[in-house]
């Protein structure tokens, strides 16, 4: 089958494409740039934390004054404060309406130029609400010359309102061409997406939150490179270099905990590997009943565990295991033990329980993904095996087993993937003197290493987690080029 050639552009059109190319990175860059601290015109005092960005200042205004609580109490700073957040609040307003204008260019000509009317209007009220922000630092530094409170102010020229007024310039420029080079829509023509930009469209949200929360704090990594205490700037005079990555394999009491961690860590991790079996099995079981109703009501009973928080898993765990507990309280008045014993306060068989606890909390939500493969498969092999001769264990084990086998390698190769990654709410919560030297796993030791600790180390908290993740990309790689040869899929 021929697939239609698409329309060559000439002229206008083609012109038209390119800015409107140039229209949406520069919207993408606008949008990123919202939400990265070094470049927030609202920070007009020293005081304000150096690590909130326009989109916090705009939006969250106790997180935003958090560090300012003595200076709002002389009403010359809080004017000037309350004058600096619904500026930022208005910049943060045009600077979305004006990504809305971007995410209309991907329709037709009715959509463009609405959408270039939003940026231009967005990008506008942007730079304008710059005024604003200049106003109120030169309102806060009056106030604190008049009041002899320089100390205490420490007023901070914004030198980035400067950065978004030009930004905002190129962008309302940009839009502007946009909007002479779309040709006028027809009267009765009506918004509209074609269907591949309709599915991104959908996507989109997605993509930002991914942007959001797995590439935008890529950011951070450079904390490892730095001499970094909490409330410090980054700068020429705490860059270390590779010192932290050294000192991680120097120090003999790091390489120590290290061995240690990752003794727990790749324990549990192996043993829900050997383990990664029992979703499937139960899956296959399960589809096994006849009666409707019971399957509903066991696929439900073993999936609700997955939304109950650790924290509610371990109040649980206290009401059956601890001392006054339901096993110790039914052990004493039975006459078997003298005293209630707490189970919760021992450090054996750890990794056993965790496992336990783990298994208990996600196998009904593991087993989600095979249920859904086993609707996928033919109904007429079931029918041939039927004519075969085959019983019910038999069509199990030569028909729904070998479908699943595909989705079964997929999920393990992720989990080799992963296999340093155990998260840490399960192992903070159970975590007790007895027990540490056992639970300890990586994510926990990071967090403990980072900001869970008396005497934090940011930087060496980064270097073991970007340690990690580079670990982990390698073991992706290596179990997909197994894959590859030994089953000839791979699925990167």
């Amino acid at each position: 089958m021929l697939t239609p050639k698409k329309p060559e552009l000439h002229g206008r059109e083609l012109a038209a494409q390119v800015f409107y190319y140039i229209l949406e990175a520069a919207v993408l860059t606008v949008f990123v740039l919202l939400f990265i601290p070094g470049v927030n015109p609202a920070r007009i005092s020293e005081k304000i934390n150096r690590n909130i960005s326009l989109f916090t200042s705009g939006f969250f205004y106790t997180v935003f004054t958090n560090t300012l609580h003595v200076l709002l109490r002389k009403s010359w700073a809080r004017e000037a404060f309350t004058v600096d957040y619904l500026s930022s609040m208005a910049a943060v307003i045009g600077i979305l309406v004006a990504c809305a204008g971007g995410v209309l260019s991907f329709g037709n000509n009715k959509c463009r130029r609405t959408g270039t009317i939003l940026t231009m209007c967005g990008s506008a009220a942007c730079a304008l609400s710059m005024t604003g922000i200049r106003k109120s630092y030169t309102m806060l530094l009056a106030g604190a010359a008049a009041n002899d409170a320089m100390e205490k102010a420490k007023p901070l020229f914004p030198s980035a309102i400067y950065f978004e007024v030009v930004v905002m310039t190129i962008l309302f420029i940009i839009a502007c061409v946009c909007f002479f080079l779309t040709p006028a829509p027809e009267r009765n023509e009506k918004y509209r997406f074609d269907p591949p930009k309709q599915l991104f469209m959908m996507l989109l949200p997605f993509l930002v939150l991914i942007l959001l929360f797995s590439y935008l704090p890529l950011w951070g990594l450079r904390y490892a490179f730095y001499n970094y205490h909490p409330g410090d700037a980054l700068s020429k005079d705490n860059f270390v270099g590779w010192y932290w990555f050294t000192f991680l394999f120097k120090n003999p009491a790091t390489v120590k905990d290290i061995i240690r961690v990752l003794r727990n860590t790749l324990a549990m991790s192996g043993l829900g590997i050997a383990t990664s079996w029992c979703p499937m099995v139960f899956a296959m079981f399960l589809a096994e009943i006849r009666s409707t109703t019971a399957r509903r009501v066991i696929q439900t009973l073993t999936t609700v565990p997955n939304f109950i928080s650790w924290v509610l898993v371990y109040a649980i765990a206290v009401c059956i295991f601890s001392t006054d507990g339901f096993i110790s309280s039914l052990m004493v008045h039975s006459g078997v033990w003298s005293g209630g014993v707490n189970m919760l306060m021992s450090g054996s068989h750890t990794w056993l329980k965790m496992l336990g606890w783990g298994m208990w909390k996600g196998l009904g939500w593991s087993a989600i993904m095979y249920i859904a493969a086993i609707t996928g498969i033919d109904q007429q092999l079931y029918e041939a095996a039927t004519v075969d001769g085959a019983g019910r264990f038999q069509k199990m084990w030569h028909v729904t087993l070998p479908e699943l086998i595909p989705t079964y390698m997929v999920l393990l190769l992720l989990s080799i993937a992963g296999i340093l990654s155990n998260g840490l709410e399960q192992y903070y919560c159970f975590r007790n003197t007895t027990n540490a030297d056992s639970i300890e796993v990586l994510d926990l030791y990071v967090y403990l290493l980072g900001i869970g600790s008396g005497n934090p180390s940011i930087p060496l908290s980064t270097v073991v987690g970007l340690i990690k993740s580079l670990v982990s990309v390698a073991l992706l790689f290596g179990a997909n080029a197994i894959s590859k040869v030994v089953r000839g899929r791979s699925i990167v």
